[in-house]
């Protein structure tokens, strides 16, 4: 079982102020294309979606259909070229590259290549997330990266190197890097992918606890139906488009909806 850890709003670093009224996340009439002339591809078509402070929201949709490419939009990574993308109010479309650096800091990212530094135990690169937030002592930073590292049931993986990992411990350690810098928008790319049942559901319970208590706002690609019922809305894309949204059994079908039962996460 992965371990507890205190996520309320009075942890070292965060300031709920900061993110009182508004919008985290407002898309409007986003558009954006891959490659040129006649092999020009639209990838995503007129997107508007709005994710407020606190919000778990779940991206679902065939592979292909854009979702990745909208979180890196979202995230910072890429140039807007069409429409507006609005992060805690920062306007994309037009930013400055020092901007877009400036807002990741209070990004969290979550992809599915883990992205860990490979000189670097498991404990150093989640204090790579630690290091982001202002005012903490290298002690305090190295026993924010260990308690999230206990979090996501790796306290006796500490000084491993990533090649010493499993994938799915490496997808841990990766999840423990994003949430150590207590991000104020936590953008997740298949999170539970290469995770078993048990730990996938406690990581997404994480995730929601973030939501919940740091009102972070929380953007997740997932096919994976067993972790339907932490969203506050689940929303479909198909083609580059939004094409609807609602509750779990209307967008995925009742017979694929998981058991919500005491056994519900056993593997």
């Amino acid at each position: 079982m992965l371990s507890t850890l205190n996520t309320t709003a009075d942890t070292p670093g965060h300031d709920p102020g900061s993110i009182a009224g508004g919008a985290c996340v407002q898309l409007r009439g986003l558009n954006h294309w891959y490659g040129s002339g006649t092999n020009r591809r639209q990838v995503i078509q007129g997107v508007d979606l709005t994710i407020n402070p606190g919000e778990v929201v779940l991206l679902t949709g065939p592979s292909g259909c854009g979702k990745t490419t909208l979180l890196t939009l979202v995230g910072a990574l890429r140039q807007v070229m069409a429409g507006s993308v609005q992060v805690f109010g920062v306007e994309l479309n037009g930013s400055s590259r020092g901007e877009r650096q400036h807002l990741r800091r209070s990004i969290g990212m979550i992809f599915q290549g883990h992205n860990l530094l490979r000189c670097l135990s498991a404990e150093q690169n989640v204090q790579m997330g630690a290091d982001l937030l202002p005012d903490l002592s290298y002690r305090a930073r190295r026993d924010l990266a260990r308690q999230w590292l206990r979090a996501v049931g790796l306290d006796d993986h500490l000084g491993k190197l990533p090649h010493d990992l499993s994938g799915g411990q490496k997808q841990r350690v990766a999840i423990a890097r994003a949430l150590a810098a207590q991000p104020r928008l936590l953008l997740a790319d298949e999170p539970t992918a290469a995770l078993d049942s048990r730990t996938g559901r406690e990581v997404v319970d994480l995730l929601k606890g973030l939501a919940r208590n740091q009102a972070c706002a929380v953007l997740m690609v997932t096919h994976d139906p067993r972790i339907l019922d932490i969203a506050d809305r689940v929303v479909r894309m198909e083609d580059g488009r939004l094409i609807d949204r609602g509750d779990g059994e209307r967008l995925w079908g009742a017979d694929r909806l998981p058991d919500r039962g005491p056994d519900a996460i056993e593997g």
